[in-house]
Order: C-alpha cells, then sequence, then structure tokens
C-alpha cells in the first residue's frame, strides 16, 4: 500500500519558501523541524517538504510513504535482493519515521518511509 508521494524542494531559504508556499498556494505548516513540511488544510496528504540545504546527501527529490514501518523494510530487502543501490541506510529517525534512501534505474534518489505508531 502506497499511503501518499510526496516531492521535495530545494531549502535554501526556508522562512522564503515557507512563506511562498502558504501565501500563493493556502499551504500550512505541518512541521518546522528537522525538515519544513508544509500541507494542504484541505488535503492533508497533499505536502511539500523542504529540508534544509546540506541536511540530506544525496538529497531525495520526492518520499514514498509505504505506510507501516514493517513494509519499509520489505521494500529494503527487496531493493538490496535486486541490487539496487542504498544511499541512506535504513533506520528509526528521532522525530518518528523509519526509512532509507535509494536511487531508482535513472538515479533519481527516492526516501522510501512510513511513521512510527
Amino acid at each position: 500500500m502506497i499511503r501518499r508521494i510526496v516531492p521535495y524542494a530545494d531549502g535554501d531559504d526556508l522562512a522564503a519558501s515557507r512563506d511562498f508556499y502558504a501565501e500563493v498556494f493556502g499551504f500550512e505548516v505541518a512541521m518546522e523541524q528537522p525538515v519544513l513540511c508544509l500541507q494542504s488544510p484541505d488535503s492533508p496528504e497533499a505536502q511539500v517538504i523542504i529540508p534544509p540545504r546540506g541536511m540530506e546527501n544525496p538529497p531525495p527529490r520526492f518520499g514514498i510513504d509505504v505506510g507501516d514501518p514493517a513494509r519499509v523494510d520489505a521494500v529494503h530487502a527487496d531493493a538490496v535482493r535486486r541490487g539496487l543501490r542504498i544511499v541512506y541506510p535504513i533506520r528509526n529517525e528521532p522525530w518518528g519515521v523509519r526509512r532509507f534512501f535509494m536511487e531508482d534505474p535513472s538515479g533519481t534518489v527516492i526516501n522510501v518511509l512510513a511513521h512510527l505508531r
């Protein structure tokens, strides 16, 4: 099950990005640490994530929320079995997600995640 797919934007000026998405699109701040997460007030799963520049290396272009931490483990195991490149190791983060980053065949970095319960 895919819960949602969230795009990542570059974060050179988080305050300016926050103001832009709030003023132009009506997004609301859902989280400011460790990343800026903006969401639609009408559809909270419609989000944009803006990590501070340099926080994640390599930075993902989007995240796929697979809905369950056990599913993160299953996708990770399958990616390893297929020989896909893991660029950020699987782990539980202090802000409440289990995740890892992998590359697709074209080199796009994907954050595979689920919220911890």
